[in-house]
Formats: C-alpha cells, sequence, structure tokens
C-alpha cells in the first residue's frame, strides 16, 4: 500500500512531477508517474491510467490538473480499481470556466486538444468509499492574459469552485498559483499527510 501514481497536467513532461514525486518518497511513498498525451482522446488516457494503476496493486493516486480530472474519471467509471486513497491537486473536475474561455480561439484550441469537451460545467460527486482529498491554489496568476480574469477564489487557471466535490473527505486551500502548486513543499508535505490518514490536518 505504499505505492502512489502521479498523473500531471496537460502537455507535463513526466519529469515534472519529479519533485513532488521525490517529496512523497520522504515519507516512505514509492513512486511512479503516468504518462500520456493530451492529444490522445480522455477515454483512451482515462484507461491507460487504469491499466497502468491496476498493475501496481492496491495504490495510492495523486493527480494534478488534468492529470487529477483523469484520476477522478477513472475512479469513477472503474470501482473495481483497488486504491487506498485519492488526492486531486488544482483539478477542474467540475469543468474549468479558463479551458471553455481557450477555446474559443484557434491557439486556445491547439493548447487544449482533444480535452475541451471535459471543461463544459458538469458536477462531481464522490461514491467510493476511499477517502478523496482536494488541494485548490487560491494565487491567481496564470492565464489571465488569455482568458481574462476568472470570478471567485482561482490559482490563475482553475477556479476553487471548479475543484470541489460532493462526498469528498475534505478541502484545503493554499495561497499558491497554479504552475507552482506541484512544486510547493506544503502541497507536497499536505498530500503525504492525506495518504498516510485519509485527512490533511
Amino acid at each position: 500500500m505504499n505505492a502512489v501514481l502521479l498523473a500531471g497536467g496537460l502537455w507535463m513532461p513526466g519529469m515534472a512531477m519529479a519533485l513532488l514525486g521525490a517529496r512523497l518518497g520522504r515519507h516512505g511513498y514509492s513512486t511512479h508517474v503516468f504518462h500520456y498525451s493530451g492529444r490522445d482522446s480522455l477515454e483512451g488516457n482515462v484507461e491507460r491510467l487504469v491499466r497502468h494503476a491496476g498493475a501496481h496493486g492496491r495504490v495510492h493516486l495523486v493527480g494534478y490538473s488534468l492529470g487529477g480530472v483523469l484520476v477522478f474519471d477513472a475512479l469513477e467509471r472503474h470501482p473495481e480499481l483497488d486504491v487506498a486513497t485519492a488526492v486531486l491537486i488544482g483539478a477542474p473536475v467540475r469543468g474549468c470556466l479558463a479551458g471553455r474561455r481557450l477555446a474559443v480561439s484557434r491557439l486556445g484550441r491547439w493548447m487544449i486538444g482533444a480535452t475541451a469537451p471535459r471543461w463544459g460545467e458538469r458536477n462531481a460527486t464522490w461514491r467510493r468509499p476511499e477517502p478523496l482529498g482536494i488541494i485548490a491554489g487560491t494565487l491567481p496568476l496564470g492565464l489571465g492574459w488569455m482568458t481574462g480574469r476568472l470570478p471567485g477564489r482561482s490559482d490563475g487557471v482553475v477556479r476553487v469552485e471548479e475543484t470541489l466535490v460532493e462526498g469528498m473527505a475534505q478541502q484545503v486551500t493554499v495561497p499558491v498559483a497554479h504552475s507552482a502548486l506541484i512544486a510547493s513543499r506544503r502541497v507536497a508535505g499536505l498530500a503525504g499527510r492525506f495518504l498516510a490518514a485519509g485527512r490533511f490536518e
């Protein structure tokens, strides 16, 4: 139960998750990174994630940004997947206003690739018995120059309300921008605590 599978964000090379993986490793976990392409269909990436996670037996899942959406969708569609806990970091599971705004332009559509259908507004409900933890950033620095100011609290790309999941064990917010979430020592510490206890505190 010490294996942790990490899923990073859109267009993010696997090595970008190395720092978070190393910090979780200090908590005694063996970390593995799930690699995927934003050009592939969401459904295909979800199924690949399920197979990858299944190869590790009982596993913890930690997903950042789109990787968190893939983790959520995989666990929602595959109740048979054997997981201990799941942590989503800056993951817009309820849709993404910034993504919808990006999709208006040709450059934006190229940037978001095959993910566009997932950014419409939707509900998100956790129906599994394992604890789900949500970490959301509140420092609004990011795609504002492309998408305009986002309403409410946000990390500059994802609004806090877009990360909320009905039935989650706990949510915590941190004053960190979206792109800095996976490099944050505090975020890594919170994630490690949740993996161990199913709570952030």
